[in-house]
């Protein structure tokens, strides 16, 4: 028989422990991307997503059953599809649909604008807004951020140390390239005598790099530009990519255009579909894009299974 001093101690012990159980998981404090001061009672458990990318991290982490809400863009992964859709994010949004969900978080990004956070605080609700990773090591950052801000940091940390692995692997698979083919990358082909490429400084201009190539378009001065079939021609590049291929375009169509025929890569049968969502969506899906374009551009580098 236990006396009467233990059975105390344990009576309070047990009402301590219902006590601490029953607690909320306290205030969290961040500061977002645009320097404001976000406060949650603890991990959001209603999240609506305003972009693609952070739609993909959230299901990523674990999160995706606390996804109440998501753009129209928002279509990967399928699950997402199941996701109450809150219109476009492109314009005014549609608030009233944003309160009938009665969010406790919504995430927006750098498709979003400042204006349209604005919005939302002013009917009370909470947003976080995260600047785009320009780099592969804040793409992990992010990742870990939206597992605080979700509950599922562990999760988040070993996603993340996975991505770092499968960067490292590329990164080491090409650290001895000598020979780096150019690459001419193709995000909108409307206009076939000044198509749109991705410049210094943008994630596609990274990946090629790190994946053992040269962007042709590189030389332009802004990230997104128009670049002249006169440059192509003269910069020849051994391949063509084209992440517009989503819209139409094809291999064939490549060398049926005014002064393509002749380029390099057409020549050799390297003009190459994309999936342009693995370099224009900042998520964890770009590793996947750096990994494809190793494939592409050094086929003879990457492991067999």
């Amino acid at each position: 028989m236990l006396s009467k001093t233990i059975k105390i101690t344990l009576f309070f012990l047990l009402l301590l422990t219902a006590c601490t159980s029953a607690l909320p998981a306290g205030d969290l404090t961040f500061t977002d991307g645009l320097g404001r001061e976000v406060k949650l009672d603890g991990p959001a458990q209603r999240v609506i997503t305003l972009a693609p990318s952070l739609t993909e991290v959230l299901f990523a982490v674990g999160a995706g059953s606390q996804v109440v809400g998501r753009d129209d863009f928002s279509d990967y992964p399928a699950e997402a599809l199941n996701v109450a859709s809150i219109g476009s994010t492109f314009g005014d949004l549609n608030t009233e649909a944003i309160l009938a969900l009665e969010p406790d978080l919504v995430l927006a990004a750098e498709i979003n604008t400042p204006e349209q956070v604005k919005s939302l605080e002013d009917l009370g609700i909470t947003v976080y807004y995260l600047n785009n990773p320009l780099t592969f090591a804040e793409l992990y950052d992010q990742v870990r951020l939206v597992g605080q801000l979700t509950g599922h940091e562990e999760e988040a940390d070993e996603l993340a140390e996975s991505l770092s692995a499968r960067v490292d692997a590329v990164t080491e698979a090409v650290g001895n390239v000598t020979e780096r083919p150019t690459v001419f990358y193709e995000i909108d082909g409307t206009d076939p005598a000044k198509p749109w490429t991705t410049g210094p400084g943008t994630f596609m201009d990274t990946m090629i790099t790190m994946a053992g190539g040269v962007n042709i378009g590189g030389v332009l001065s802004d990230q997104y530009a128009q670049i002249s079939v006169e440059e192509i021609v003269a910069q020849n590049p051994d391949f063509i990519i084209l992440g517009d291929a989503a819209f139409g375009v094809t291999v064939e169509s490549i060398g049926e255009r005014a002064g393509w025929s002749d380029l390099t890569a057409v020549q050799d049968g390297h003009v190459i579909p994309f999936d342009d969502n693995l370099a224009s969506r900042p998520g964890p899906r770009l590793v996947d894009g750096l990994e494809e374009l190793l494939k592409i551009l050094h086929p003879e580098l990457v492991p067999t299974q």
